[in-house]
């Protein structure tokens, strides 16, 4: 069971990415430069301390979320899909006139359940 997930139009975004610029990260803030977009980066390009909370891994790509981000979030599925637009973020998909978006849903029971008994509640 997973806490995030990713669209085939975006994880086709994340393919390029990773193509172009290797191993990145995905990275969900509270709030600093594009509200709380979840943004994309080099994996040596952000750095990560003990405020940081691994969700999961979509494409093969670690997906972060800083911890009071969490706080909020903790209730919900995270869907990461990819729209038309440009963000004002550094994130790598901006150049591509793109940027990424969380589609979210209230957590099931049996996914409250799980997630509660384990680390990342």
């Amino acid at each position: 069971m997973q806490r995030v997930a990713i669209t085939e139009k975006a994880a086709e975004v994340v393919r390029q990415l990773k193509k172009r610029h290797g191993k990145l990260i995905f990275h969900q803030s509270g709030g600093c430069c594009d509200g709380s977009s979840p943004m994309i980066f080099e994996e040596d390009d952000m750095y990560l301390d003990e405020s940081d909370v691994l969700l999961g891994q979509i494409e093969d790509v670690n997906f972060y979320m800083n911890i009071d981000q969490f706080e909020y979030w903790k209730h919900t599925h995270l869907t990461i899909d990819i729209t038309e637009g440009r963000g004002s973020s550094f994130s790598l998909e901006i150049p591509l006139g793109l940027r990424f978006i969380v589609l979210s849903r209230l957590l099931t029971e049996d996914e409250n359940t799980f997630f509660n008994s384990s680390h990342l509640s």
